[in-house]
């Protein structure tokens, strides 16, 4: 574990003193929940989306690629964002836009919790395609899942840049699952990540329904409404430190959580077997370019979820061979961005994500 931090002394600070002396941390989250809106609205055009889109130059960027990839493509080549979204489709734009999203914030190391770029990285996605399947299992909403899952430690990335933008010599103890740094941030900063992470989605107009889980996910049961989707992102927890293999990760996930939302040690495990070989697929497909990391999400063909699961519609069982997420007949990105990844003019492929 890590060693004990420096004291700060007497002085505690509020979650929203630190959001302020980090604005300058990359704000394309923001596009999110928009995004979301948009696709949850029938009436919505893919103009409308590309108009969202093109707000974020690293985002659109992203999708143009994808746009004029061979798998999209068919011969002809779009020159505009509007042609990119018409191509990749509502099925795949939010998973397409959020690991673009992802890959701006959470790309960095944590020095101050002592975790390199590819620890947090790979724990963030274990944690979010955990809460995704949980979601599709208990019929919650899967982008809201799989969003919360994916940013709940962004509280983590500000803390870290407010202690480099203040050159504070600080170094955060990490305790087993579930407590994790919840301890020493208390005694040094007066808050802990999950306040300062709800603090930040907030400024970044995120919904309460994704910020009251990441503020409670160290005490589920304290929450003010939202306890369905806190339980789950606590039960998405416990799928990441048990992929990751994190201190702690023998520890038996809470049976009352489980029951909020009728979920099963079993099909919790069942999870985790599935997001350790997504995983494992994920970690020979990430390359790095010569000019900085880019982190692609590649699910193997067998397992590919379509993004935009309806509510309604049957619920998919861990008991099925093909997985939770089978949808038979969507290739989904999984072979575009393989594509994409094997093009790479200087590739360098990242061989030791995964401790064996």
């Amino acid at each position: 574990m890590n060693s004990a931090t420096p004291t700060l002394g007497k002085e505690s600070f509020t979650p929203e003193q630190i959001v302020q002396a980090v604005n300058h941390l990359p704000s394309s989250p923001k596009v999110l929940p928009r995004l979301k809106k948009l696709l949850q609205d029938g009436n919505s055009s893919m103009e409308e989306i590309a108009l969202l889109v093109r707000l974020d130059a690293a985002i659109a960027a992203r999708v143009l690629r994808a746009g004029n990839s061979a798998y999209y493509n068919q011969g002809l080549h779009c020159e505009t964002v509007d042609e990119a979204v018409n191509r990749v489709g509502f099925d795949h734009i939010y998973q397409l836009v959020s690991y673009a999203v992802a890959s701006q914030v959470l790309v960095r190391p944590l020095n101050v919790y002592g975790l390199d770029a590819d620890e947090i990285w790979r724990q963030s996605v274990a944690c979010a395609l955990a809460a995704e399947r949980i979601a599709l299992i208990t019929g919650e909403d899967g982008n809201v899942a799989y969003t919360v899952g994916l940013l709940h430690r962004i509280g983590m990335v500000a803390i870290n840049e407010w202690a480099l933008r203040k050159r504070l010599p600080l170094r955060l103890a990490g305790d087993e699952f579930p407590g994790e740094y919840v301890r020493s941030e208390r005694a040094t900063l007066g808050c802990t990540q999950a306040d300062v992470g709800a603090e930040l989605l907030g400024r970044w107009d995120f919904p309460r329904e994704m910020t009251i889980p990441v503020k409670h996910q160290y005490a589920p049961r304290g929450t003010v409404g939202g306890i369905r989707m806190t339980s789950l992102l606590y039960a998405a927890r416990w799928v990441r430190a048990t992929v990751c293999e994190e201190p702690g990760r023998s520890t038996a996930p809470d049976a009352s959580l489980l029951q909020v939302l009728q979920l099963s040690e079993a099909q919790l495990n069942a999870v985790a077997k599935d997001v350790r070989a997504h995983l494992d697929t994920i970690s020979t497909l990430l390359v790095e370019t010569e000019s900085k990391p880019m982190r692609e999400f590649l699910g193997p063909g067998a397992r590919v979820e379509q993004v935009r699961q309806p509510k309604s519609g049957p619920r998919f069982s861990t008991a099925d061979p093909k997985g939770p997420y089978d949808n038979s007949g969507d290739r989904g990105l999984g072979p575009l961005l393989a594509e994409e990844a094997e093009s790479d003019p200087a590739p360098r492929r990242f061989a030791a994500l995964r401790e064996d």
